[in-house]
């Protein structure tokens, strides 16, 4: 029986939606045997869910500590609901995987505790909605924006063609993780995704770092050696900031888009490019060909099917889902155990603009993590432009460096220059401190 008592809803629609939820959910009775797994318990746990029932939970799900600390014994003896544990689960001949796991106790009608229910998430990036949409990028770019939300519910169809995707948005947004997506979800999902900053490749060395070239086609090729082309055969090609391509370099773009081949530098012979491109930048392109700085029918090429990625200002929506999935990693790369963002906190969140979209959010919490040593976060940790109205005029996106240069410089200033005790408090070593503060000032 896979149903857990008669705590569940017994209608088709409400046994589907907790069979494809997201969240893996397993129940117990009294002596711990699974009563009942739903997909995504069983595809965390490695394990076919109808296999899971009549188990003990410690077969499945046993934890690291299962022996000492189970939550699901504390939750029924307390008889009080726990949540937000962070817990690390055993998976035999596999990766031990971080999950957060919150569980309820089950009641019978007579006020007896007679089991309990789990509700656990993989913060490893691989979990259940990665294996249903088959692209594991998104799992963790959560939204609630409704033209966000539809970019994402169309995905499937873009990547089943293998027409050109011009990506347009902001510094941050996300773009490399939706070219990554469609990547995943297309047919060539199985063939090599290559990304090229067209922007961060000298212009004397890139017709040779995209297509390539031959043996003697100059002073020190002693031997061919292949481009980015050649590289993504069969695959995917991000050209990211094309935006930033020399205009003279765009014309062998152009080309090999229209020929489906290029030459290598140094060759006489055709080679085909059997490749999906996919381009992106932060510029607007359309203003850089009126202006003559892009080629228009290269323009035209590559936005076959255009995806315009809001800012994250556009969308604040957003922040207290990307806020929890951001805090999900943090919790286990600084094994702390960090439940919330305070109201307070989250106000000053909600009413940033983020220059810098999501790349800067995770700065912000990560900083703040670090400086967190109780379960909420208050405004107090947030960094100095987000703590008050003083400080809401400063606007720049600042480095992960620098973020960790400043968490390390007021833990530091808290001790009156007793590093010892800022290590003590920030939890990393001596070593580790003397590095973050001299990278810092290096790179200044």
């Amino acid at each position: 029986m896979k149903r857990p008592f008669d705590v569940f809803p017994g209608d088709d629609a409400s046994a589907f939606a907790l069979e494809n939820v997201a969240d893996g959910v397993f129940a117990v009775d009294r002596d711990f045997i699974v009563r009942y797994c739903n997909l995504a318990a069983g595809e965390i746990a490695r394990m076919d869910p109808a296999d899971a029932v009549g188990r003990t939970c410690r077969e499945v799900f046993g934890v690291s500590n299962c022996r000492t600390v189970c939550v699901l014994r504390q939750c029924m003896e307390e008889a009080r609901p726990i949540a937000n544990r962070i817990v690390t689960l055993k998976r035999t001949g596999c990766p031990d995987v971080p999950v957060c796991v919150s569980v309820a106790p089950i009641w019978a009608t007579g006020g007896m505790v007679i089991g309990g229910v789990q509700i656990f998430r993989d913060l490893s990036g691989g979990g259940f909605v990665s294996r249903l949409a088959g692209l594991q990028p998104l799992d963790d770019f959560g939204t609630r924006d409704p033209h966000l939300s539809e970019i994402v519910r169309m995905l499937p169809q873009i990547a089943q063609s293998d027409s050109t995707v011009l990506l347009l948005g902001e510094s941050g947004t996300g773009k490399e993780v939706f070219a990554r997506a469609i990547h995943k979800l297309s047919q060539r999902g199985g063939g090599p995704f290559v990304a090229v900053n067209c922007g961060a490749l000298p212009e004397q060395l890139m017709e040779s770092e995209l297509f390539g070239y031959k043996s003697g086609a100059f002073t020190d090729a002693r031997k061919d050696k292949p481009g980015r082309f050649a590289l993504a055969d069969s695959g995917t090609l991000l050209l990211d900031e094309i935006g930033d391509l020399p205009y003279a370099m765009q014309a062998k773009i152009l080309r090999a888009l229209q020929e489906r081949s290029y030459e290598p530098l140094g060759g006489v012979e055709t080679i085909p490019a059997d490749v999906r491109v996919i381009a992106a930048t932060n510029r607007d392109l359309g203003r850089m060909v009126a202006d003559g700085q892009f080629r228009q029918d290269l323009y035209y090429r590559l936005s076959v099917v255009v995806i315009r990625i809001p800012p994250l200002r556009e969308r604040t929506g957003d922040v207290p889902l990307l806020v929890e999935r951001v805090l999900g990693r943090c919790r286990v790369a600084l094994a702390k155990k960090i439940e919330s963002v305070s109201p307070e906190a989250m106000e000053r969140l909600m009413a940033h603009d983020y220059p810098g979209n999501i790349r800067e959010l995770e700065n912000i919490i990560e900083y703040a993590a670090i400086l967190c040593q109780d379960r909420v976060i208050e405004p107090c940790h947030l960094p100095e432009h987000l703590r008050g109205e003083a400080g809401c005029a400063y606007r720049r996106s600042r480095t992960m460096a620098e973020v960790r240069f400043q968490a390390a410089q007021e833990a530091v200033d808290r001790h009156g220059g007793n590093r010892n005790a800022a290590c003590r408090e920030l939890g990393i070593s001596k070593d580790t401190l003397r590095r973050i503060l001299g990278r810092c000032d290096k790179d200044a």
